[in-house]
């Protein structure tokens, strides 16, 4: 019986696959002729336990494999969900691939990446072609757990850190703690919020991924805009003014996180070193919108509801994204009229850390210049004040 080719079209096989997630892996080694190589894998599997054999997957068109087929050695480096910005580097340089990134040589002298979850260094055994990629049969000769943390995975897509429920549950009991410090801000805070009639409220970052509303106050006649408690996810514009206070890395991890076009980026990097320079960050309102707000606060509900998959945690951050609020930093004119819609500074603990941010918002519009410096003024101080109020006392009580 002869058989009939079946076709399957490309998109469709590549979003049923993209459903099944897969860990990711970067390749390393060091040619006879000194050059050192990498490249992204992921189709990574271990394969014989007798002998230990593991695989990857290279496209056949992939010149970087070309090269690695020839070293005597390779080192297989599985990445954790922290090193998302290192796979991206790696992916998208044609040149120096582990330019601004450490290493340390593995025991075959190929490159470790540092902050890797696990290394393993192998010898190629065998390529075996199948269809448009080769299977990469490899040799174990020695292997280690680097970094034993969360592992970072590809899944519709998109990458993502594997979690289990007791690392979220541990995540909570830090939450409430920090509700009940919070406490000692509701009087600061409602009297910010009569004061410049707006809504202020105190947030704190959870991890470098989500940040949550500790404690909000209005004024009469405005409704609270978030909830308490709510995780709101820390991508480009939210978070910017606590990004730009942390190590270079993270700023660029925040980076890759923005869905939208180059320009904007820029924009998010002046915003990063305005407030590195000035203590705090504003946004404006466009004109004649009422709530241009409302999908930023729809997507952060969405994504408050948890359990969310890759292909729609994009799309909450295209949501975020897409808000027609105004993110570029102008010197403030006493003599013109603004609508700001929020001011953002931070809040440090003792050691000088950026552990909280204090946020007002919903202002009136059309404010003065002069108006819009006193807000400026509020927050920097109203942030400076918490800190005395969330930390002194403790301080206290520990002494």
């Amino acid at each position: 019986m002869t058989e009939t080719a079946v076709t399957i079209d490309d998109r469709l096989f590549r979003d049923v696959m993209g459903h099944y997630p897969t860990g990711v892996v970067i390749v390393t080694g060091t040619h006879p002729d000194g050059e050192r190589l990498a490249m992204v894998v992921g189709t990574f599997s271990s394969v014989s336990l007798q002998p230990a054999l593991v695989s990857f997957l290279p496209m056949k068109t992939s010149r970087t494999f070309q090269r690695l087929r020839e070293c005597p050695s390779m080192c297989l480096n599985v990445l954790t969900g922290r090193q998302e910005h290192v796979g991206r580097a790696i992916a998208g340089r044609r040149a120096d691939k582990f330019a601004g990134l450490e290493w340390h040589p593995s025991p075959s002298g190929d490159p470790i990446l540092a902050g890797s979850l696990a290394w393993i260094d192998v010898r190629l055994k065998d390529t075996i072609e199948a269809g448009d990629h080769w299977i990469a049969l490899c040799e174990v000769v020695d292997l280690a757990v680097h970094s034993p943390e969360a592992p970072l995975i590809f899944f519709q897509g998109g990458y993502g850190r594997f979690t289990v429920p007791s690392l979220l549950a541990r995540i909570d009991e830090e939450i409430i703690g920090a509700v009940h410090q919070a406490e000692r801000a509701r009087d600061l805070l409602e009297s910010i919020a009569v004061r410049h009639h707006c809504e202020a409220s105190l947030l704190t970052v959870v991890n470098e991924d989500e940040l949550v509303v500790l404690a909000s106050a209005v004024a009469p006649g405005i409704d609270l805009a978030d909830g308490l408690g709510v995780r709101v996810p820390i991508v480009p514009p939210i978070a910017d003014v606590w990004v730009a206070e942390q190590p270079a890395e993270v700023q660029e991890r925040w980076l890759a996180k923005a869905v939208t076009s180059e320009g904007m980026v820029d924009v998010f990097r002046d915003r990063l070193a305005w407030a590195a320079e000035r203590g705090y960050l504003m946004s404006f309102l466009p004109a004649g919108r009422l709530n241009p707000y409302a999908e930023v606060s729809r997507a952060t509900r969405r994504y408050a509801a948890g359990d969310l998959t890759p292909a729609e945690e994009r799309d909450i951050r295209r949501s975020i994204a897409s808000s027609e609020v105004s993110y570029r930093m102008v010197e403030i004119d006493p003599a013109g009229t603004y609508d700001v819609g929020m001011v953002v500074a931070t809040v440090h603990d003792p050691a000088g850390r950026a552990v909280r941010m204090l946020r007002l918002g919903q202002f009136p519009r059309q404010a003065s210049g002069a108006e819009v410096e006193r807000r400026i003024a509020a927050v920097t101080a109203g942030a400076a004040e918490l800190e005395g109020l969330l930390f002194d006392a403790e301080a206290a009580g520990a002494a």
